[in-house]
């Protein structure tokens, strides 16, 4: 089995797939959130260190901001909380699917026992 691929149970149980959900509802807005404080701080942080800048122009502020190691750092960190959010939001994705994948599942079982009748 490669990397890419996954060993996951066939069997749909849609309670757990529900339970998953709300699990990980939590999980998911806590990252997101994280994620958006992120994204606004950057600004604050380019700010910050291009106060710091010795250099006259904006420009040369801000090209020293973005090189800057804790600007650096600090993008490295918003990849981390991307991947965990984004992680998350697919894991409830799948979890929607395999309810889908119930219903529909459910809904040609009885159409097959009305057919046998």
């Amino acid at each position: 089995m490669s990397e890419d691929t996954v060993d996951l149970p066939r069997d749909i149980d849609p309670h757990r797939a529900v339970d998953r959900i709300i699990i990980n509802s939590k999980k998911y807005a806590k990252a997101k959130a994280e994620r958006i404080y992120m994204e606004e701080y950057r600004k604050s942080l380019k700010a910050i260190i291009m106060k710091r800048s010795l250099e006259s122009s904006v420009n040369a502020q801000e090209r020293e901001a973005y090189s800057d190691p804790e600007y650096t750092d600090w993008l490295k960190k918003l990849q981390i909380a991307i991947e965990v959010e984004e992680q998350l939001r697919w894991e409830m994705v799948a979890a929607q699917a395999r309810v889908e994948v119930w219903r529909s599942q459910e809904a040609s079982n009885r159409v097959e026992g009305k057919l046998t009748l």
